[in-house]
C-alpha cells in the first residue's frame, strides 16, 4: 500500500482567485469564517495581489481554502497516512488530523495573523544556491539572525535584525537574496513576545489527539499523535525555524511514496520534488483537482 503525505501551504503560496469555484460546495465554511473574521474570504480572495498578501488576510484565506479541499478530499474517501504544512500550513494539518476543530482553528490562525502582521522590527531574506557549510557557520557566529525557513539544501530563508540579515548577504555568496515583504523577522527569536500573546490563545483551545500523525515545523524528528505534544509544538512555532528540508528527509526516511498538497500552489510539491526523488506528487488546488484526485 504507497503511504502517502498531504501537505499544506502556507504563507506565500496565496494568488488572486483561488477558491473561487469552491463558493457553493464550500458555503458552509466559507458563512463560518465570515462570522468569524468580520470580512468574506471570496471577496478577499478575488481582491488585489497586495491586498490579498498582507497576513491578517493571506493567512485565513490560505487556511479556509485549504480546509475545504481536504473536506472534499476525505468525503471522496481519500485519506493521508500523515499531514503537515509549513508554517501556518501546520494549522490547515492539525485540522485536517481532528485535532482542532475549523472554527477553533481559524480563530487561532486570525490570531496568529494580526499578531504577525503588527510585529515590526527585523527582515527576512531568501537566498538561494550558496555553500551551505559557510551559510550555516556564518549564520551560527552571527548575533541576531538564524535560518528561519529550511526549505532544501540550496533554498533558506533567513530572520532576524536588519543588520545581522545584511552582513549575512554580504558575507555568503549566493545566486540569488531576495528580500521578503514582511513586517517583521517571523520564526525568529525577536517574534518573543507576539508568541507570548499567542500562547494564551492556544490554550483556551481544546487539542484532541489526532486521527493521523502530525509532523510539526519545530521538530519533524517523528510524527506524533498526541494532543498535548503539539499544542507545546505550537506554542514554540512562532520563534522557532521552519525544518521543511528535515521533514522531507523524514518522509525519504519512512519510505513516503506519494505527496497531495492540498491547497494553492505548488510550492511544497516543489520543494519535496528536489528533496525526495521518486515520490509520487499530486496538486490540489481547485474542485477540478479534487475530482481527478483518487
Amino acid at each position: 500500500m504507497t503511504k502517502t503525505v498531504w501537505v499544506f501551504p502556507g504563507q506565500g503560496s496565496q494568488s488572486v482567485g483561488m477558491g473561487a469555484d469552491l463558493l457553493v460546495v464550500g458555503k458552509e465554511k466559507l458563512d463560518q469564517a465570515e462570522a468569524i473574521l468580520g470580512w468574506s474570504i471570496a471577496e478577499k480572495c478575488q481582491s488585489s495581489a497586495e491586498e490579498l498578501a498582507k497576513t491578517q488576510f493571506t493567512q485565513p484565506c490560505l487556511y479556509t481554502v485549504s480546509a475545504i479541499l481536504a473536506d472534499l478530499l476525505k468525503a471522496k474517501g481519500i485519506k493521508p497516512d500523515l499531514v503537515t504544512g509549513h508554517s501556518l500550513g501546520e494549522y490547515t494539518a492539525l485540522y485536517c488530523a481532528g485535532v482542532i476543530d475549523f472554527a477553533a482553528g481559524l480563530e487561532l490562525v486570525k490570531q496568529r495573523s494580526l499578531l504577525m502582521a503588527a510585529a515590526s522590527g527585523g527582515a527576512m531574506t531568501a537566498l538561494i544556491g550558496f555553500d551551505r557549510p559557510l551559510l550555516e557557520e556564518t549564520v551560527a557566529k552571527t548575533e541576531g539572525v538564524i535560518i528561519a525557513n529550511d526549505n532544501s539544501d540550496s533554498q533558506v530563508v533567513i530572520s532576524g535584525t536588519n543588520e545581522a540579515v545584511q552582513s549575512i548577504c554580504d558575507a555568503v555568496k549566493t545566486k540569488r537574496a531576495i528580500p521578503l515583504a514582511v513586517s517583521g523577522a517571523f520564526h525568529s527569536p525577536m517574534m518573543a513576545e507576539a508568541a507570548t500573546k499567542f500562547a494564551l490563545a492556544l490554550a483556551q483551545v481544546e487539542f484532541n489527539d489526532a486521527s493521523v500523525p502530525v509532523i510539526s515545523n519545530v521538530d519533524p524528528s517523528e510524527a506524533t499523535k498526541s494532543g498535548a505534544t503539539l499544542r507545546d509544538l505550537a506554542i514554540k512555532q512562532m520563534t522557532s525555524p521552519v525544518r521543511w528540508r528535515q521533514i522531507c528527509n523524514y518522509l525519504a526516511a519512512n519510505e513516503f511514496k506519494q505527496t497531495i498538497e492540498v491547497g494553492p500552489g505548488k510550492v511544497l510539491t516543489g520543494l519535496i520534488k528536489r528533496s525526495v526523488p521518486g515520490m509520487a506528487l499530486v496538486n490540489v488546488s481547485n474542485l477540478e483537482q479534487v475530482e481527478k484526485a483518487g
